[in-house]
């Protein structure tokens, strides 16, 4: 091919293809995420500063109640994040995840109080946030829309949906809906939590081991030589989105099980949670680079920020000033990254 030498000095990923008997094997590895910079060691000395001043600046910060009430806080945010990361390596974001816990959030309750069993409605749910997130790849991955305009009209689409199914907050009959997921805990730590926990090392399985997953990461940093290796960059997107959408609606039962409430107003500004977090682990917007462990790191250190602020009474309007302040000095750290 003639573009070979193109592509392999333009590309992020390394190309590698081997024919056999009519078979063609490919290989995507990343390589800008293994290189070690700056930006990273500088957010790594600013979370062991953040946890040396909670440690001076609090006494309640480190008992096991405060520390139980952080793991579930951040639970909602942690599993957000993976998906929006994501949609974030394939050069994309997705605007319309608070609107799915919302709506995920208020069905589980709903369907609960019907009758209907606990698993049968988490597992609607599930399939309701997958759904919305196919409608939102299919029009960005087919028609080649940009993922901002589509998923802010899906943001409002399924506000509005939201409201239609119920208007009013919805309480849970069922004694079980919130002491599983909401307040059960295996030895000192919380279900909820160990499930975004062991969701991560999937995710990183996922795009690290797996074909569709190397090609997401791929995809970020090169599409078009992506494309011209032969795979195929439109189911590969439409896979990204769904799986964001799942990850919303799983963060949207979680909520509403811990809340042990659901109300259709609940997720303003989750998006702006789940970006912060994948930025300061080392997510590039616009794709070509991002890591599972570092956004978790990113979900940690603003879960500490805000349980902090919370034990001081400052006012939310405070803290959502502090993430866009986090999220502008992360976006301009790793500027020239990509």
């Amino acid at each position: 091919m003639t573009n070979d030498s193109k592509l392999n000095n333009n590309a992020p990923t390394s190309i590698i293809e081997k024919k056999g008997t009519g078979l063609r094997t490919l290989l995507l590895s990343s390589i800008g995420n293994r290189r070690p910079n700056w930006v990273n060691y500088a957010f790594l000395a600013a979370f062991v500063i953040l946890l040396v001043v909670t440690a001076t600046m609090s006494d309640v910060f480190f008992t096991q109640r405060n520390l139980s009430n952080l793991m579930r806080q951040t639970v909602t945010n942690g599993v957000l994040s993976l998906g929006m990361l994501i949609v974030i390596l394939t050069g994309g974001i997705d605007l319309s995840v608070a609107p799915i816990v919302a709506l995920t959030g208020i069905m589980v309750a709903g369907f609960s109080n019907q009758g209907m069993p606990l698993s049968l409605a988490i597992l609607i749910c599930l399939g309701v946030g997958a759904a919305v997130g196919a409608i939102n790849g299919f029009f960005i991955a087919r028609f080649k829309l940009q993922p901002f305009i589509v998923t802010l009209a899906t943001l409002g689409a399924i506000r509005g949906l939201v409201y239609v199914y119920s208007d009013i907050p919805i309480t849970p009959t069922d004694p079980s809906f919130r002491a599983i997921l909401g307040s059960g805990m295996v030895g000192p730590f919380p279900i909820s939590a160990l499930i975004m926990l062991a969701s991560y090392p999937l995710v990183w399985f996922f795009l690290n081991r797996t074909r569709s997953g190397r090609a997401i990461v791929a995809i970020g940093g090169n599409e078009e030589a992506v494309r011209l290796a032969g795979i195929n960059v439109t189911w590969n997107i439409f896979l990204a989105y769904i799986l964001s959408g799942l990850f919303a609606g799983l963060a949207g039962v979680i909520l509403a099980s811990r809340l042990g409430i659901s109300q259709p107003s609940v997720g303003a500004g989750f998006e702006l949670n789940a970006i912060a977090a994948c930025v300061i682990g080392g997510a590039i917007l616009g794709g070509g680079g991002g890591s599972t462990f570092g956004t978790l790191a990113g979900v940690v250190a603003l879960g500490m920020i805000d349980n902090l602020l919370n034990l001081f009474n400052v006012q939310s309007y405070y803290q959502q000033i502090l993430k866009g302040v986090i999220i502008l000095v992360a976006v301009l750290a790793r500027r020239k990254q990509r």
